[in-house]
């Protein structure tokens, strides 16, 4: 059962994993806001959506290595954005019939 979900993604350097290994001498992850890195969201979302999670999903701040200092809180209203595309954008009540 999942109670929390932190809404953290990374971007991998695939080329450098595969000739290095993960613990070569060149960097291979980076910390992302969410809708930056890699992490297919939608696909998280929908599995979530599925086991009846009904929890939130907590942005993770202040390790973008680009969204950072003056940019954090355009990366974090971003993330915010592309997370609600990710579970199919705003809520839409049913008609009432």
């Amino acid at each position: 059962m999942v109670f929390h979900v932190h809404g953290k993604d990374a971007t991998i350097a695939w080329d450098i994993v595969r000739e290095y290994g993960i613990r070569g001498p060149n960097r291979c992850v980076w910390d992302r806001t969410p809708g930056f890195g890699d992490t297919n969201w939608s696909d998280i979302i929908t599995i979530l959506m599925q086991a009846n999670y009904q929890g939130t999903i907590d942005i993770e701040g202040w390790h973008d290595p680009v969204y950072k200092d003056e940019l954090e809180m355009t990366g974090q209203v971003h993330a915010l954005h592309y997370l609600k595309r990710c579970r199919g954008g705003a809520f839409v009540p049913n008609p009432i019939v």
